[in-house]
């Protein structure tokens, strides 16, 4: 290719190519991995083969000069390379090329091509349609509630939507509340394939009305006089029969969710048939519901009721697109807060949504097959040659989902050029303080990684992975990419650390 085409989109695929090739052409023995992260591969009983590694300079700000990088013309200035072109190579680069599954990790691939095919200011719409005519307060017929895949359509959100359509003069619905949900084309999900687990709140599939991540949240109180336990529940869910209390027990807290007894298998009837030790204090039990096709209809009807709305007949799922007159329309949070919640926090199903709204953004209606679709026509145009991600649901949350380290730089090196960067790179946990890395300050309170590193964990029953970017010492940036995929895995994550680690005391 011939960098020194007009064409700007052939500009920039040869802008990034160099260092990107460069993954490929370091090759590093074994003993070359940092002695720290092998020591901990070795004590996990990891063998290097199943690794793969990255550690590459992030471009330098625009109208910096890398002197080792950038030649000498003969008035004796500097050439003006652009500033990804004057990267040195990567300091570490340990099978860069292997496709390797990144569990969680595969979060970045999925919030940056949102921030970059949707913009970071991009907003979901969750509108509301009357069939009737309103008089005096009543909606003489069906309003409708259309979703657009918020992927954070929570308990304040539908709060503030129920006020919104009130405040349109509709008080009592002399009719149904209908449910659509047609703006994503989904197959029949079930909650148990992945690990057998399907109240597991990280197990919930995606919705194009996904209402509070369709889970049950469970408080639990001691009472004075140590005898009860009052339980809260939310959101209001109507039709299900929720106990108030449980006896408390006297003894160590222990394993309390065991000692209760719980039954969540009737979509009618929460039952908790044994006791709750006081001594465990207010404690929170969140699980999936377990018929969650029925999960919006009960909470919304509930939620209009308790709002001092009045229904003659019921919420339900429209089997077909609505249509009406417009009465209001609810937005979402920005996607830029969004993603601090996929990547931040690793959520599943917050992930997928944003995955099936890179389809369905551009014709209306999305689904897996059309966003991995997407997503390959946009790696092709952002990426060039290199090796495109294999994506199942854009979540990690997969068995067959992979990509390679090399490809995992890139994309971190072009995210940080990018006008999305700052939001970008902010949606990332702060090594040690927040989010899924928080961990890392109790495993070595004194790293020089924690507070220096913003990054994104994954996490699976055969994967531990990181990736994200670190500051060295001198102020250089870097990214840090770090996959292993084998069986004691779980035991591997102070090998990444230290990784981390290496990255920011810039170690020979």
């Amino acid at each position: 290719m011939n960098c020194s085409s007009r064409f700007s989109r052939v500009l920039w695929i040869c802008a990034v190519a160099w260092p990107f090739q460069a993954l490929s052409q370091v090759s590093v023995p074994q003993d070359g991995l940092p002695a720290s992260v092998m020591q901990a591969l070795t004590s996990a009983g990891i063998p290097a083969s199943s690794v793969s590694m990255v550690v590459a300079p992030l471009p330098q700000p625009p109208g910096t000069v890398n002197p080792q990088a950038s030649p000498v013309i003969a008035s004796g200035e500097r050439n003006p390379v652009p500033a990804s072109q004057a990267l040195p190579p990567p300091r570490l680069a340990w099978q860069a090329d292997v496709p390797m599954n990144p569990a969680s990790v595969m979060k970045l691939v999925t919030t940056y091509a949102g921030l970059d095919l949707l913009g970071s200011g991009y907003f979901w719409k969750t509108r509301v349609f009357t069939q009737g005519f309103i008089k005096d307060g009543v909606l003489n017929g069906d309003l409708i509630i259309k979703g657009s895949g918020d992927p954070k359509l929570v308990l304040e959100r539908l709060q503030d939507l129920m006020r919104a359509i009130q405040s349109k003069g509709v008080r009592t619905i002399n009719g149904d509340i209908l449910l659509d949900n047609s703006v994503f084309r989904l197959p029949v999900h079930d909650a148990a394939a992945f690990d057998a687990d399907p109240l597991r709140p990280y197990n919930v599939g995606p919705d194009g009305l996904l209402v509070n991540f369709k889970a049950l949240i469970f408080k639990f109180t001691p009472e004075p006089g140590g005898r009860r336990v009052r339980i809260e529940s939310e959101p209001p869910i109507a039709g299900v029969e929720i106990p108030s209390a449980v006896p408390a027990v006297k003894g160590a807290c222990g394993d309390w969710r065991t000692r209760l007894v719980a039954r969540f298998d009737d979509p009618n009837r929460i039952t908790f048939a044994g006791r709750y030790p006081g001594s465990c204090g207010e404690q929170s039990w969140s699980v999936a519901y377990v018929d969650p096709a029925s999960y919006a209809p009960r909470v919304i009807e509930a939620m209009w009721r308790s709002s001092g709305g009045q229904l003659t007949g019921h919420a339900k799922m429209l089997g077909q697109p609505g249509v009406g007159q417009p009465l209001v329309t609810g937005f979402s949070l920005p996607l830029t807060s969004i993603i601090a919640d996929i990547n931040k926090f690793s959520n599943n199903v917050m992930a997928q949504q944003l995955f099936l709204t890179l389809s369905a953004s551009g014709n209306g209606h999305g689904s897996f097959a059309e966003s991995r679709n997407t997503l390959a026509r946009w790696w092709r145009q952002r990426f060039g040659m290199r090796a495109s991600p294999t994506i199942e649901n854009g979540s990690g949350l997969s068995r067959t989902e992979r990509i390679t380290a090399a490809s995992l730089t890139a994309l971190l090196q072009r995210a940080s050029e990018g006008p999305s960067g700052p939001a970008f790179e902010q949606s990332l946990s702060i090594a040690g303080l927040d989010g899924t890395t928080r961990a890392m300050a109790s495993r070595n309170p004194t790293s020089e990684a924690i507070g220096n590193a913003r990054l994104k964990t994954g996490t699976l029953r055969d994967v531990a992975a990181v990736a994200g970017y670190a500051t060295g010492r001198s102020g250089q940036r870097y990214s840090v990419v770090g996959i292993i995929n084998h069986e004691n895995a779980p035991a591997a994550r102070p090998a990444l650390d230290r990784l981390v680690e290496w990255a920011v005391s810039e170690a020979p």
